[in-house]
């Protein structure tokens, strides 16, 4: 673990008790001759200063700090996907399934990493590309999911779909999720998938609200491709992590393929993915 020397600060925006947070995690930061720099939320909590775009914040960093939720968090992911820089993720928003260091944890686990005790998750992205009239004209990474929804009210959209050119379904539904096991635990754990372990070699295609209930969520190895063809002209929209995205057209085809990109994401010690489900699903104790 190369030693940390520069870190950047992500924030969650419009958060009244992320100044305090902020403030105190910077004089931290003074009094141990680490330097910072931060994105323009951040800056708003610091009091102004300088501040970086959140896609040139990690160029040049040892360590990115996010402070919020999980959203803030898959923000963060597509910046730093790929690059040897690990998320120190705070949380400061409601469930955090990814954001797992408590506030009240920011400093020991802080001095932590900053002793190289620290452990890391690795977690991969999903790759998507839209392939248009036989030109792709768009690509984007995820952390959690690519979801193709419907954007008319009370219409369902008409999505056939492959993997490896084998066709697996015609699904008329409400929209469809590619989820990664990270992503296991968000949109598609709402629409009936199912929690799958992070470390699993895998992505799940989830239904939402299928028209034929027998339509069940399935989990193909990641070096699968799966193709997804636009089939009604119901206009439905793609989403990357709930977040970025754009309309889609009949006859556009949504290619989805496991990611060479990962994300290092520093978890508390002694904390376990069964903990974190526990905790966070409320599962009952023995």
């Amino acid at each position: 673990m190369r030693q940390i020397k520069i870190v950047g600060i992500i924030s969650k925006p419009n958060l009244a008790e992320a100044a305090p947070i902020v403030s105190g995690l910077l004089t931290w930061l003074i009094e141990r001759g680490i330097e910072y720099r931060y994105d323009r939320h951040t800056a708003v909590y610091a009091g102004g200063g300088p501040f970086f775009s959140r896609e040139d914040l990690p160029h040049g960093t040892d360590l990115i700090i996010v402070l919020g939720g999980d959203g803030t968090l898959l923000s963060g992911a597509r910046v730093v996907a790929g690059l040897d820089i690990p998320l120190f993720a705070v949380n400061l928003g409601r469930l955090g399934f990814l954001t797992a260091i408590r506030v009240e944890d920011l400093y020991p686990e802080l001095e932590r990493a900053l002793r190289g005790e620290h452990e890391i998750g690795v977690r991969r992205m999903v790759d998507c590309e839209l392939v248009r009239n036989g030109e792709s004209i768009a690509s984007y990474s995820a952390l959690n999911d690519v979801v193709i929804t419907k954007s008319q009210l009370a219409r369902m959209i008409d999505l056939d779909t492959c993997v490896d050119d084998h066709f697996v379904a015609a699904y008329r539904a409400d929209g469809l999720i590619v989820s990664t096991p990270t992503g296991s635990t968000a949109y598609s754990l709402s629409a009936g998938g199912p929690v799958v372990f992070p470390s699993v070699s895998a992505l799940c295609i989830t239904p939402i609200c299928p028209h034929m209930l027998t339509n069940r969520p399935v989990i193909v190895p990641d070096t699968s491709i799966i193709q997804i063809f636009i089939q009604g002209d119901e206009g439905p929209y793609l989403t990357i992590d709930g977040q970025v995205g754009e309309p889609l057209s009949k006859g556009d085809t949504v290619i989805c393929r496991s990611s060479p990109k990962t994300i290092q994401l520093i978890r508390p010690p002694k904390i376990l993915f069964f903990d974190v489900l526990r905790e966070k699903l409320k599962w009952g104790e023995r």
